[in-house]
């Protein structure tokens, strides 16, 4: 009797339950509908209070002051919306130009002239409203002209002064330091606390997420009413992640325990085939997408789905000023073999890969010869954590040996790099999956025969290995990269020269101009769209 009691207790009490999450899921179906609805309405009540009038793009970058590829694309996308206006005129006026200096009405040249820039002028202010820029970033440290002047200086871009910075407080809830498990969702949820953040200081009507927030597109979308674009350097989560997971290969971002523990590895494959199909949905809410290599745009079509709003927009690299310095010969550069490494000092730069590969390299080059090389690492630091790693690479070189062979520098202005580039033979990156590699382009364009990692955007957009059309090499392992660049250092003159000359002469698509064209066409209906 007492059995039958508790199990009819149960029961109740499950059936209650069951009742409560019911109700629950069903107030959730209606009050979230109706609450996102006020949030819009509230959020359009505010557009409209703005001070500023036109267009307003928002570009949502937290770390702008970093100074790496990524921040490069956010400088020159920035550069291009700036100067379209005067780019359109100035085209048609160069157009009218060459006609009136072939035609013989040479005398009312001028006075048309005038004319034609004033009728474009006025089509351009009616095709393009007024454009306010606005920069969501977390630099607090930096201001405005401090980040400005230092990305003309480390860029070599020029920019107007009319950007307004919106200072975000809530940085460190994007920080893989704030968890140390379960990252990817604890930074994608931290990245909606910061979205909120940005939202609520500046409501945009074009936002431009260009760091990989995918997780704030659904808020800027569906309750700020923006239209949401998207440049993707590399997908938070993609198949090779998932692979090497169920491989249970040890990675940086795969730990040793759970690569060990089978257990703990259908774990993580649970985790994230849950979290591949929420990225999927939030990064299809972007209207226009971005994507910086052809290994990039493969994994965000497979994940997001979304191929025909996908754009394939090469990111902006130096190869203008770079190809037109002249290439000095190996008597012209001294009597020191130098190998440049340009990467920011983070972990997936694999800077200790390169170390041990010039350990491999001391073995197989000969003692006289290996006095010569020298492998100069420059990056930018972003934080206390990237200086600790780089005080780590000092401390390998030297448990390898290698700090006589071995120097390191760190944010150093364009023009130290330039000249580090003229003076080097031989460029080195060691990132697995490179997403697609500027600083590869920019050292093959300073006339370097590049080393790269056989994966990624390297191998797929960039560097040709067959015979006959070669303009770099691609290895994996220590030894492939020590061997490789032994390879190198014994090429005779000719054949350096050779690499060089294809290695030039394949980067030009990748040049500054050719971003800001295919970057403008891409956000080109946003505009349309605010004019209709």
């Amino acid at each position: 009797m007492i059995l039958y009691s508790l199990m009819i207790l149960v029961i109740i009490s499950i059936n209650m339950l069951l009742i409560i999450a019911a109700c629950k899921i069903i107030c959730g179906l209606i009050f979230l509908p109706l609450l996102l609805i006020k949030w819009r309405k509230m959020y359009s009540r505010k557009r409209k209070a703005r001070q500023e009038k036109g267009t307003v793009v928002g570009i949502f970058h937290p770390y702008c002051d970093a100074g790496g590829g990524g921040e490069r694309v956010l400088w020159y996308a920035v550069h291009a919306i700036q100067n379209k206006y005067v780019s359109i005129a100035s085209d048609v006026v160069k157009r009218y130009m060459t006609i009136f200096s072939k035609s013989n009405v040479r005398f009312v040249s001028l006075p048309l002239l005038f004319i034609v820039f004033l009728i474009v002028t006025i089509c351009v202010d009616f095709r393009y409203p007024d454009v306010h820029i606005a920069i969501y970033t977390g630099d607090l440290y930096a201001g405005p002209e401090e980040i400005l002047s230092r990305t003309e200086k480390v860029f070599n871009v020029k920019l107007q002064r009319n950007i307004e910075f919106i200072y975000l407080h809530r940085r460190k809830w994007v920080e893989a330091s704030m968890y140390p498990y379960f990252t990817l969702l604890g930074q994608s949820l931290g990245s909606i606390w910061l979205g909120i953040e940005a939202l609520n200081s500046l409501l945009p009507d074009i936002y431009i997420d260009t760091m990989g927030y995918a997780f704030t597109y659904p808020l800027f979308k569906y309750i700020g009413g923006c239209r949401v674009g998207s440049y993707t350097h590399y997908p938070t989560i993609s198949h090779d992640m998932l692979k090497y997971v169920y491989r249970r290969v040890t990675t940086y971002n795969n730990r040793r325990i759970i690569a060990r523990n089978p257990f703990f590895t259908m774990g993580k494959l649970l985790y994230y085939n849950l979290f591949a199909f929420l990225y999927g949905w939030v990064g299809s809410c972007a209207e226009t997408v971005m994507v910086n290599s052809s290994w990039t745009e493969d994994h965000i079509n497979s994940i997001w789905k979304c191929p025909l709003k996908t754009h394939l927009v090469y990111p902006p690299c130096s190869v203008e000023h770079l190809t037109e310095l002249p290439l000095l010969s190996d008597e012209e550069k001294g009597d020191c073999i130098r190998i440049v490494a340009v990467a920011q000092f983070r972990p997936e730069k694999n800077h200790p890969l390169m170390l041990r590969a010039m350990f491999e390299l001391r073995s197989i080059v000969h003692e006289e010869i290996w006095e010569k090389v020298k492998l100069i690492c420059i990056g930018s630091c972003r934080d206390a954590e990237d200086e600790a790693r780089v005080k780590d690479m000092e401390d390998l070189a030297k448990h390898l040996a290698l700090e006589d062979n071995v120097e390191f520098k760190l944010n150093i202005p364009y023009a130290e790099l330039v000249s580090e580039l003229r003076r080097a033979t031989i460029g080195l990156h060691t990132m697995w999956n490179e997403h697609f590699g500027i600083s590869i382009v920019e050292c093959m364009a300073a006339g370097l025969i590049m080393v790269a990692h056989a994966s990624g955007g390297p191998s797929t957009d960039i560097i040709e290995t067959h015979t006959g059309s070669t303009n770099g090499f691609l290895a994996e392992t220590e030894e492939e990269y020590g061997r490789t660049l032994g390879y190198i250092i014994y090429m005779n003159q000719n054949d350096r020269d050779a690499i060089r000359v294809a290695a030039r002469s394949s980067v030009s698509r990748f040049s500054c101009e050719n971003f800001e064209e295919e970057f403008l066409r891409a956000i080109e209906p946003f505009f349309r769209l605010k004019q209709d």
